[in-house]
């Protein structure tokens, strides 16, 4: 669908103001359609900073990590790029958080995201915590558990405090 194409990143803050009538709270990731010119020409002469993403795949399957890919990689998805631009955005690298993972008997850093739960009823919750995905290879900065990812539960935990959004949740699931 739509939503699961890639270039609709570079429109989520338009989408946004539309249909909530309001700016982003956070700011988006800025995402370079190749399909537009300019942007394919920014894309192109800096292939060696940018993440490359082809919009119609997922998993992370097809991607260019700029910065860790070899001259011929980038040559190959300059070449992708240019056969068929419409299917290519790319995005600036990110730094993703580290979080100690056990590897064998060893606490070593492993690279780290987030993914909240948001709970829709008659109101909205943000849940406390969520699903962080983490690379499991040294270095890797791929956290798909297509692509050799895992997945670690998270939660937020508060010294003697109630949690009133916990109910809210519940309260929430209920009215489905």
């Amino acid at each position: 669908g739509v939503a699961d194409d890639k270039a609709v990143y570079a429109y989520v803050p338009d989408i946004i103001k539309y249909y909530l009538g309001e700016e982003a709270i956070l700011p988006n990731v800025p995402t370079y359609l190749c399909s537009d010119p300019k942007q394919r020409e920014h894309v192109l002469a800096n292939l060696d900073k940018l993440v490359v993403k082809p919009t119609n795949e997922s998993g992370g399957y097809g991607i260019l990590m700029g910065p860790q890919a070899s001259q011929e990689e980038r040559e190959k998805t300059a070449a992708a790029i240019h056969s068929n631009p419409r299917e290519w955005i790319a995005q600036p690298m990110l730094k993703l958080s580290t979080v100690p993972t056990l590897i064998g008997d060893e606490l070593e850093p492993r690279h780290v995201d987030l993914r909240p739960f948001v709970l829709c009823g008659k109101e909205i919750y943000v849940m406390p915590g969520g699903l962080t995905r983490v690379a499991l290879r040294k270095g890797s900065m791929v956290v798909n558990s297509s692509q050799g990812g895992g997945s670690k539960d998270t939660w937020i935990l508060r010294n003697g405090q109630s949690h009133p959004e916990m109910n809210h949740a519940s309260a929430a699931l209920e009215s489905f």
